[in-house]
């Protein structure tokens, strides 16, 4: 009993009492008559007790013994028709099932069919019916509809309140549809009496027959009844399996919307249990939860997945998904009201949300509490037009709108029992059987957010033959530059050449304010050309897969347009830095082989960018993913043939070209070079002291550094061994000098560090163009014969401090 709620304890409390009560009336007026005669109804209404039939659809059974105890109540006395009662009703309770039965339950029933049994005995006997001279037709008549409600209510009382359901609703589904057996067992009953008269009432034993007969018709009948409701429940459950195939279908456009309606479906079904909602409600909510947003089928895609703010336009189209999902869901014929769930499921408890305006209790519940649920999970999920929020931080942002969006009774139960609703989902998690909230998801934007962008009515005007005019010439002048574009694009093997032609001519295609062109690098995406508004704040982002637009975009293989560009990764942690551009056309650079970056255009508009603007890089995308592909391809392949592969530097032929080029153009601008030429001193005893692993490491960390003191425009190259070379532009004479001093140094320093020891030095020569030469030959000739003069008079310096010492 402990399982039961207070109001079962009641329910069986009262009926102990109402039973006991009328067994201490019953027994004052006990007699001592007819007693064979009550010896053998008893027998009969024991050993009838067994022939009962299960009530589908509820736990209860129908027996025939009722027959023998409307016959005692013909018959016998008060306190022996009750007698018969309990005879039938304790037997029945200790015989007639699988499972022993408490005892709390066999006197539950016992004291029952015991008040229905006084109810009955005054209602054939009532002096009313006497005085109104009814005939005993009659009178058998209102005695067996009497047994029927008595008994028919009493049990529906306690299995409505174990099941949390309407004791009217439980009365129709379980026994509304019994009553004419009641009255074809009065009238087999009445029968019986009057044969009793006529013969007497030993020929009762000849009905026995008769009320097995009763017995087998309530058997066949509750079992082909039992039939069509399990067919029905099965067309049911066909037509829901239906239905949810559809939406996983619908839905698989969204790869984590499935996870966000399981999780939906997990908290509304607790929040149902929770505020005792029917079977019915509780199987509506259930369903609904599920199919709610199979409306958008009547949503064009481009709105489903937009990921930034809804224009007035698309927000009333949006509008429309609860009455297309009534409306399909009403063609299926549940057995509950789904369709109205669903068509209410964005209704606002303070009748501003949509479609019809519901207020307050006019909302059906299961309605509201799929909207407080939607809400949250939505907040607590990535959105590409926001970041998610922690758990209890949405539910605090659902708990604000309690009273104007939502129920107030459902916020508060959803506030004090989320943690145990998310330890369902957390373990379905575990399990495999849902999804995290980690992704971004796309969709309809939750009930209560999702209220359009800001902006100016637009007006419709009629279509003009100027208009088809224009668009036919911009068709025209799109497929040229298209064709310029792809043929362009291929002319070039230079990753720079080739993303600045396709930012140029995409310009004039698709306006833009800004544009970004990622590499893939490492799972990261490294800007590989920039340009337009905020360019600086964008060159310095490396966006992970799966964050921001950018990344979402190279992670999904999906293009996004008019999305948020403050969300990108790593350009929002200023908020000077998304002032200016409020939305972004994004798509996927794919390869044959795999994704090798994203195009990205940014607008200082909201929803700049158009589908034809989408569809347009849609058609370009392919090329220009393969002709970048091939260019960084090239590149590392170039870089790879003109660089030393210890240091990283120019090689020797990456040099010569190199400083061919800068010559001419120094002498096309009339200004200085300096070639100069270092050689390493020391470089062998280290070599012979601590190895040639230590010997690479000097020679590796001595890049780092020249690089460093070097500026972007020097050359700077290793010829080979330990010799370099640096060619540097708008450099003269005393810069040379001082930039000689400065590589001493850093050599010096490299030893002392890499070494321990001053071993190492180097010696410098350099050479400057026009006074030391005109061409490559002549400066390095120069250059080199003032290195090798510094190197004799290093080694002449050290001769004399070692014949010192």
């Amino acid at each position: 009993m402990h399982k039961w709620s207070w109001t079962t304890r009641t329910y069986i409390l009262l009926a102990h009492l109402a039973g006991i009560a009328v067994w201490y009336h019953a027994i004052g007026h006990w007699e001592d008559t007819r007693m064979a005669q009550f010896v053998l109804y008893l027998c009969f209404s024991a050993a009838s007790s067994s022939l009962k039939a299960a009530l589908p659809g509820i736990k209860g059974s129908l027996s025939v013994n009722f027959v023998f105890i409307l016959l005692a109540a013909l018959d016998l006395s008060l306190p022996q028709t009750m007698a018969v009662a309990a005879a039938g009703t304790v037997t029945q309770c200790a015989l007639g099932t699988r499972t022993r039965p408490r005892f709390v339950q066999i006197s539950f029933n016992l004291f029952c069919v015991s008040t229905c049994a006084w109810v009955t005995f005054f209602a054939l006997h009532s002096t009313a019916l006497k005085s109104l001279e009814s005939s005993e037709t009659m009178m058998l008549f209102w005695g067996s509809v009497t047994y029927y409600l008595v008994n028919t209510f009493t049990v529906s009382g306690v299995i409505a309140s174990t099941e949390r359901r309407s004791v009217l609703s439980v009365w129709k589904d379980g026994f509304f549809w019994t009553g004419p057996q009641y009255l074809f067992g009065g009238a087999l009953a009445g029968a019986m009496h009057m044969a009793n008269r006529q013969f007497g009432w030993q020929y009762a034993v000849l009905v026995l027959p008769a009320v097995y007969l009763l017995y087998r018709s309530y058997q066949l009948y509750l079992s082909r009844l039992e039939e069509e409701k399990k067919h029905v429940q099965e067309v049911a459950d066909l037509h829901l399996r239906t239905i949810e195939s559809l939406a996983l279908a619908i839905e698989a456009k969204d790869e984590t919307t499935h996870a966000h309606l399981r999780r939906v479906q997990i908290y509304a079904m607790g929040i149902g249990n929770d505020l005792a909602l029917s079977k019915i409600e509780m199987q509506a909510l259930e369903a609904a939860a599920l199919l709610h947003d199979i409306g958008k089928l009547a949503v064009p895609e481009y709105i489903l997945s937009k990921p930034g703010r809804l224009t007035p336009e698309e927000f009333e189209k949006i509008k429309i998904h609860p009455v297309a999902g009534a409306n399909i869901l009403a063609q299926v014929n549940f057995p509950y009201p789904v369709a109205a769930v669903v068509l209410a499921h964005h209704e606002k408890w303070d009748g501003t949300g949509y479609p019809d305006g519901l207020a307050g209790e006019a909302i059906p519940l299961a309605a509201r509490i799929l909207s407080a649920v939607d809400v949250l999970d939505a907040l607590a999920s990535d959105r590409q037009y926001r970041r998610a929020l922690p758990l209890e931080q949405a539910v605090k942002e659902v708990c604000a709108l309690s009273g104007t969006s939502f129920d107030p009774v459902v916020v508060e139960r959803l506030s004090q029992n989320y943690l145990k609703y998310e330890s369902i989902v957390l373990r379905e998690v575990a399990a495999g059987k849902a999804v995290e909230r980690t992704t971004f998801t796309r969709g309809v934007p939750a009930a209560g957010f999702a209220e359009p962008a800001n902006g100016a009515e637009v007006e419709c005007q009629p279509c003009r033959t100027t208009d088809f005019i224009s668009l036919i010439a911009a068709a025209r002048q799109e497929f040229q530059l298209l064709h310029e574009v792809t043929r362009d694009l291929g002319n070039s093997l230079s990753v720079e050449e080739t993303l600045s032609l396709l930012a140029l001519r995409l310009k004039p295609l698709v306006p833009y304010h800004a544009i970004a062109i990622y590499c893939l690098k490492d799972e990261k995406l490294i800007p590989q050309f920039v340009s337009g508004t905020n360019a600086n704040l964008f060159q310095g982002l490396a966006i992970p897969l799966g964050e921001g637009l950018s990344g979402w975009v190279a992670e999904k293989r999906k293009p996004v347009l008019n999305g948020n560009p403050a969300v990108e990764a790593g350009y929002t942690r200023d908020e000077r830095k998304f002032s200016l551009l409020q939305s972004g056309l994004a798509i996927p650079l794919q390869s044959p082989t795999d994704v090798v970056g994203v195009l990205a255009l940014y607008h200082q508009d909201q929803d700049a960018f158009t589908k034809d603007h989408l569809r347009i890089l849609l058609a370009i995308g392919s090329k220009a993913a393969l002709t970048i592909e091939n260019a960084l391809e090239y590149g590392a392949a170039k870089k790879n043939a003109e660089t030393d592969p210890l240091t990283g530097l120019l090689n020797a032929k990456a040099m010569f070209l190199g400083l061919d080029a800068e010559i001419q153009h120094c002498q096309e601008r009339s200004a200085s070079l300096a070639v100069l030429v270092l050689d390493l001193d020391g470089f062998k005893q280290i070599n012979d002291r601590h190895g040639h692993l230590a010997g690479n490491d000097v020679l590796v960390e001595l890049s780092k550094q020249l690089r460093r003191m070097c500026r972007k425009s020097d050359l700077l190259s290793r010829m080979g061994g330990d010799e370099f070379v640096a060619v540097c532009p708008d450099m003269d004479r005393s810069m040379a000098y001082a930039r000689a001093e400065a590589f001493e140094s850093i050599v010096a320093e490299v030893g002392r560090s890499v070494c321990g020891s001053e071993t190492l030095s180097v010696s410098v020569g350099f050479a400057v163009l026009g006074e030391d030469g005109e061409d490559a030959a002549e400066l390095l000739a120069a250059a080199d014969d003032r290195m090798y003069t510094a190197k004799r008079a290093h080694h002449e310096q050290a001769s004399q401090l070692a014949a010192g010492d």
